[in-house]
């Protein structure tokens, strides 16, 4: 099945996931600032995982099923925080892939995979290695001549950040191996950072009295830990770390898992306690394995999420090999999450930097898993009503993955008299823009002038493929957002030297070379300035498709839904977003300030927006596949010649090119007696010109 085959829904649902899972892989590895459970991403990476391989052709090698984790540059301006990110620590590449887990939550599906790894391997009975799946932050040390030489963190699995000095600092005991332990010349091991509960609970005491910002859980406060730009203060904190395998070795491997642990053990590495890992003989034995974990885990001195399952031979791992993100020898076994019971105080509705809103419970404070809960997302309005919550609601909660709480059910209690049920909101509560609905997320239209968008959207508007404003990045964005010195787009070229010098790291050249930038803005191109705006599902393709039909902004301002459904590539989703964005007064308000205080968006010239040709005003739909030209071909054809191809026959339509198979369009043109060409007569009318 190729691309152009799958339906528009499902390429346009495919992008939405990967963006969607991008966004959450970056808040995970790169800033250690999850917002959704484990178990949420799970869904979502699996619902992506469904979908490609329904479709295989739609994959595509950046997908974030083809990759581990997350690595990206980012622009700190003159003062990096005090904790660091990705960026900021120097890139190693892996000698091996770090590779991550598929993970599983129900007994079927670990019998499934014995049953795989069996029928692959042609043998009867496997030899398994479990162990505890820590809570904590993946990373990898070496030691040459049994001397630590450096280590890092996984990052997107083939390349890490080097956090030498960090890792040294809580490695001090171990910066030399038991050489009684015949060490290889040069080893590479993986293990887990993490904190233990005591210890968590002791150092958010600690930052708690001296009134400074205490960690959500044990793996934040890891991450935060390690990524520290000074290397004293991770010292200073009690991070654990345990050693699971043997990644690479100058000597040969050991045969066995269950000797590789064994092995890192006797160099005097830490490894999972003897009490808490087994060697087990089939797959009733790791399913038991998996029972007993899950009754000791509130016993355990860490967080643990469930546990790992390996076959134990590494000749048969070598045979399964490994997909692009994960083994297929090894999977996660989870536990369910953690639940408890309380009272829905409250339903607010949060408004996030892309302007969906999400409703919020505000909950009686409960402890989950020795965490305070005192709020839970219920996603969307839908995911409310089909729960049925509502203010003052017993509901219980749990903290899938132990990070993010959710609310599972409501509690039904004999004789209450409940509120009513919660509505979405018709206005933005922010800004009081008017909200449009997207299957079941709503958002808010204000996107030039919604405070809780702004910071972001400035950023967007001020992008290398927006406007390219050099200078405004995010420090200043948010300097300028907080002080109340910009309040929409329109701000910006309001903007005066006193007010930037106002601002940490200006002074008068840097803000001469401020204002000079935001001034060459002020006649960007259509294509640009509609991608600027950041209006919901207009990206780089749909701004320039919008820019070529329309030629101007004030074509677009009166664009009707009708009109861009006409149009190719423009879906439903589209249309409504672009008309739902232009027909908010707010919004017009601020492109008309824009266009008072100079900015003059350029026209597309009619050659250029292929308002000119021969085929001036002839629109053209494609039904069927085409033997001799591709449908990106023909259409880039017909729009040399001045023509329009749209998605669907309609009684302006001029011509209904007919191929092999062709679908309902075609009955649709024979009864509104639209001419129809096949595939010969469509070429002919190119060659001629139009005539």
């Amino acid at each position: 099945m190729s691309p152009s085959d799958a339906p528009r829904s499902i390429q346009a649902r495919i992008a939405e996931l990967r963006e969607r899972i991008r966004r959450h892989n970056r808040l995970y590895y790169g800033l250690g600032k999850p917002e959704i459970s484990d178990s949420e991403y799970d869904k979502l990476f699996q619902s992506l995982q469904d979908l490609e391989e329904q479709y295989p052709d739609l994959v595509v090698p950046d997908s974030p099923t083809q990759r581990v984790g997350y690595i990206e540059v980012e622009d700190y301006g003159s003062s990096p925080p005090a904790v660091a990110s990705a960026s900021v620590f120097s890139k190693v590449p892996h000698d091996r892939p770090l590779l991550s887990l598929d993970s599983v939550l129900a007994p079927d599906d670990v019998y499934a995979f014995d049953k795989r790894v069996k029928k692959e391997l042609e043998i009867e009975r496997i030899e398994y290695v479990v162990e505890p799946k820590y809570d904590g932050l993946s990373v990898v040390i070496v030691y040459e001549e049994g001397k630590f030489a450096g280590g890092a963190t996984r990052g997107d699995g083939q390349t890490g950040e080097l956090i030498t000095p960090n890792l040294r600092s809580i490695l001090s005991r171990l910066q030399c191996l038991t050489i009684e332990g015949n060490v290889p010349k040069r080893i590479v091991v993986r293990g887990e950072v993490y904190l233990r509960l005591p210890d968590f609970q002791a150092l958010n005491r600690q930052l708690a009295e001296r009134g400074e910002k205490t960690f959500a859980n044990p793996r934040n406060a890891a991450s935060g830990s390690l990524r520290q730009l000074d290397a004293g203060i991770t010292a200073s904190r009690p991070l654990v770390l345990t050693c699971y395998d043997l990644m690479v070795s100058s000597d040969p491997l050991p045969l066995t898992h269950w000797e590789t642990v064994t092995k890192l053990h006797e160099w005097g590495l830490l490894v999972p306690d003897p009490a808490q890992r087994q060697l087990c003989n089939g797959i009733e034995e790791v399913i038991a394995f998996h029972r007993s974990m899950m009754e000791q885990r509130e016993d355990l001195p860490f967080e643990i999420d469930g546990i790992v399952v390996k076959l134990n031979s590494r000749d048969f791992q070598e045979q399964l090999g490994e997909k692009s993100r994960s083994p297929r020898w090894a999977i996660a076994f989870k536990f369910p999450p953690r639940k408890e019971l309380t009272i829905v105080q409250d339903i607010v509705v949060s408004v996030g930097r892309t302007g969906a809103l999400t409703p919020i419970a505000l909950l009686t404070p409960v402890e989950v898993g020795g965490v305070t809960i005192s709020r839970a997302t219920l996603h969307n309005v839908e995911e409310v009503a089909r729960k049925d919550v509502r203010v003052g609601d017993t509901v219980k909660v749990e903290r899938a993955g132990d990070v993010i709480p959710d609310i599972v059910e409501r509690i039904e209690i004999p004789g209450e008299q409940r509120a009513g049920a919660f509505e979405a909101p018709r206005a933005c509560p922010v800004c009081q823009s008017a909200v449009v609905q997207e299957g079941p997320v709503y958002y808010c239209t204000g996107r030039t002038v919604c405070s809780a968008q702004l910071k972001g959207g400035i950023q967007h508007f001020a992008s290398k493929g927006a406007l390219n404003i050099e200078g405004l990045g995010g420090k200043t964005v948010a300097q300028l957002v907080d002080k109340a010195l910009v309040k929409d787009l329109a701000d910006l070229y309001r903007l005066t030297e006193e007010q930037l010098l106002s601002l940490d790291g200006f002074a008068e050249k840097s803000a001469a070379q401020l204002l000079v930038a935001i001034s060459q803005s002020k006649t960007p191109s259509l294509e640009r300035f509609l991608f600027g705006l950041g209006i919901h599902h207009v990206g780089h393709h749909v701004a320039q498709i919008l820019a070529s039909q329309f030629g101007s902004l004030d074509k677009l301002l009166a664009v009707t839904r009708e009109e861009l459904l006409e149009i190719h590539d423009v879906g439903p989703e589209i249309a409504q977003s672009v008309v739902s964005f232009f027909a908010e007064e707010r919004n017009v308000a601020v492109l008309n300030a824009m266009k008072t205080l100079g900015v003059n968006v350029q026209a597309v010239s009619s050659e250029k927006s292929g308002q000119a040709g021969p085929l001036k005003g002839k629109s053209f739909v494609f039904t069927g596949g085409l033997e001799n030209v591709s449908r990106p071909e023909a259409t880039q054809r017909l729009q040399a010649l001045g023509g329009r191809v749209t998605s669907s026959v309609s009684k302006h339509t001029s011509y209904v090119v007919v191929g092999k198979d062709p679908g309902s369009k075609l009955d649709e043109a024979k009864r509104l007696g639209i001419t129809v060409l096949d595939e010969a007569g469509f070429l002919e009318l190119l060659r001629a010109g139009g005539d």
